[in-house]
């Protein structure tokens, strides 16, 4: 979808499974539990109680995975995905972690 919003492709799975011997599928399997686990991380810690802590849950976790992946030699992404797609990789990193942060904020309370 970012390259169709003309940002640069973020391919997570396909980031995540290049370290496992090229296996997107296990790249898939990988992202999909990370955001299992935050998604509880943040229901259990009552990040969901305003639209702002949503907010800064999302820039928060963003930051975060962004240092980490900047530092795993394996995916040669740089910092929040600087090589792969300079500033626009950047604010699209961003902007999907507020998206993923917003839809828990607003879906969580149905459950």
């Amino acid at each position: 979808m970012a390259p169709k919003m003309g940002l640069p492709e973020m391919d997570i799975p396909k980031l995540l499974g290049s370290m496992m011997g090229n296996n997107t599928m296990i790249g898939w399997v990988m992202h999909f539990v990370a955001g299992i686990i935050f998604t509880f991380i943040y229901a259990k810690y009552g990040f969901a109680a305003t639209l702002t802590s949503a907010l800064l849950y999302g820039a928060i976790h963003w930051l975060v995975v962004g240092l980490v992946m900047g530092m795993m030699p394996g995916m040669d992404v740089g910092y929040w995905m600087m090589k792969n797609g300079g500033m626009m990789a950047f604010v699209g990193g961003l902007i999907g972690h507020l998206v993923f942060a917003l839809s828990i904020y607003f879906v969580l309370p149905l459950f």
